[in-house]
């Protein structure tokens, strides 16, 4: 098994997160930081175990003994750096969004496709049992075809959390879908297949004082027409006062999931009443309590046996993002219908 030497980009809440994920794997350990402000080398080691080299100067930290670079910075800073890193040879995990606009996203593929690196995008919550055995019910039919399906984020982003001051800027923030929904939205797509047609959204914010430092709409809901006539909604809600929750409400030809519950023509089933599943249920926006380890275990395996990522692929994930910016265009010009088609 090949151990990865890799490279931190960023020194913030969720680059803690990563570094500690990283070096539970048997694959990784950290032995690089790069962070535009200077940090003590023997603090950063001594809190996450080993040596720990860390630069301020970006082509120094490139040219560093290492394989993988790990993109925790500003959103705004994810396109330069990430393509900077695949023309120097290294793989990729990119914390999301992939970048604030649709053209930055599709030269980060391009990069990685035309310098033969790998790179993943952290949706991490693919990897959280809710979402495997969700995935795992749809891939045995139980549910028979989805013609319906509605993935919901629900996470209040208040002053309490470490990223509220760089996320209420439009610039690093952008949108509720873009800066946190994009979960969601990924997880829906996931289900239901990546043939969206059109999309239509709405989107408002909260008159509470609390959100009141953001500069974009904090919550928006997304109608997606697939090809075929399949039918989907996101729900993006930053700026809510409640516990944190990952709705999810699937519809099928044999059956139906809502959240850890279903109900399946195929088993027979309580017809007057839930299946219960025996899963963890995605419960917390803290990145501390988020699957890291299991995407990036995920990640490492891939690049061992020189395949694809499985699921948050760069590739693959543009496509979510696609769909996230064309709601957003639709959002910003009054619900109109946009097809993908229109995207250029």
């Amino acid at each position: 098994m090949k151990k990865y030497n890799v490279g931190i980009i960023g020194y913030g809440w969720a680059a803690g997160a990563h570094i500690d994920s990283l070096n539970k794997t048997p694959h990784a350990q950290v032995t690089a930081v790069f962070s535009k402000r200077k940090l003590d080398e023997a603090e950063v080691s001594a809190k996450h175990g080993g040596k720990i080299k860390c630069y301020t100067d970006f082509d120094k930290f490139l040219a560093a003994d290492i394989q993988v670079v790990d993109i925790c910075s500003m959103p705004t800073q994810h396109a330069a750096q990430a393509i900077a890193a695949a023309n120097a040879g290294k793989h990729i995990i990119l914390e999301k969004p992939m970048a604030m606009n649709l053209q930055d996203c599709r030269d980060i593929v391009k990069a990685v496709e035309k310098n033969k690196v790998k790179g993943c995008v952290c949706f991490e919550c693919k990897f959280s049992g809710q979402m495997i055995a969700t995935k795992a019910l749809v891939d045995e039919g139980l549910l028979g075809d989805l013609h319906y399906a509605e993935v919901d984020y629900y996470h209040g982003i208040g002053p309490w959390y470490g990223q509220f001051r760089w996320n209420t800027s439009k610039a690093d923030g952008g949108s509720a879908l873009l800066t946190a929904g994009c979960h969601a939205l990924d997880a829906l797509l996931m289900f239901m297949g990546k043939d969206v047609e059109s999309v239509a959204s709405f989107s408002t914010k909260s008159k509470s004082k609390i959100f009141r430092p953001y500069e974009y709409d904090t919550s928006s809901v997304t109608i997606l027409n697939f090809k075929g006539g399949k039918v989907g909604k996101c729900a993006a809600i930053v700026d809510c006062l409640q516990p944190y929750y990952f709705h999810t409400h699937l519809v099928g030809s044999h059956g139906s999931l809502l959240d850890d519950k279903f109900h399946s023509a195929k088993i027979k089933t309580d017809k007057g009443g839930w299946s219960k599943l025996n899963m963890k249920m995605l419960d917390s926006g803290d990145v501390s309590d988020h699957p890291y380890q299991m995407q990036f275990e995920a990640f490492f395996d891939a690049l061992d046996k020189g395949r694809t990522m499985p699921l948050t692929s760069l590739r693959e994930t543009l496509r979510s993002f696609e769909v996230i910016f064309a709601a957003d265009k639709s959002a910003e010009e009054g619900g109109r219908l946009v097809k993908l088609s229109e995207l250029k």
